[in-house]
């Protein structure tokens, strides 16, 4: 991999997995070239390659936006997405409740996100908390003190 990444002088590479973020200048790199390369690094991996469209890329969790100036990033769901988690009834242990509802505060909290997709992710945790019918007060509290810290 490190031969591959000289050889294209690839800005960055991340992998997490059998996920691969790749950035390179396009000037300067053709990805069927890349793809090649990767493909034949071992009989039995195959790679395919996702390119961005209308300048954003998904990557995991995260939808990444090319501006002329920056990258900006936004929660990203998968189409198949279902806005579920462990709803809130008393049959339901507490822990497995409130781990999902932890998650979805604690990814919203530690990405860098703008003003704009910070309220859009926040209104779409709202949503899935109503949804399930986990009740709003005292995740309110908690949303704010760490908001403030932020």
């Amino acid at each position: 991999m490190t031969h591959l990444t000289h050889k294209y002088n690839n800005i960055n590479y991340f992998r997490y997995v059998d996920d691969i973020l790749l950035i390179f200048e396009p000037n300067h790199t053709d990805i069927k070239e890349i793809l090649k390369d990767f493909n034949a690094l071992h009989p039995n991996l195959q790679f395919r390659a996702d390119v961005e469209r209308d300048n954003t890329l998904n990557y995991l969790d995260i939808s990444i936006h090319k501006t002329p100036k920056s990258l900006n990033t936004a929660i990203h769901r998968k189409p198949t997405f279902t806005h579920s988690i462990i709803p809130y009834k008393p049959s339901h242990p507490k822990l497995p409740k409130y781990t999902g509802v932890k998650f979805l505060f604690n990814r919203l909290n530690s990405y860098i996100l703008q003003n704009k997709e910070y309220q859009l992710e926040q209104n779409v945790i709202n949503n899935i908390l109503f949804n399930n019918s986990v009740p709003m007060e005292p995740l309110k509290q908690t949303a704010h003190t760490k908001t403030q810290k932020k």
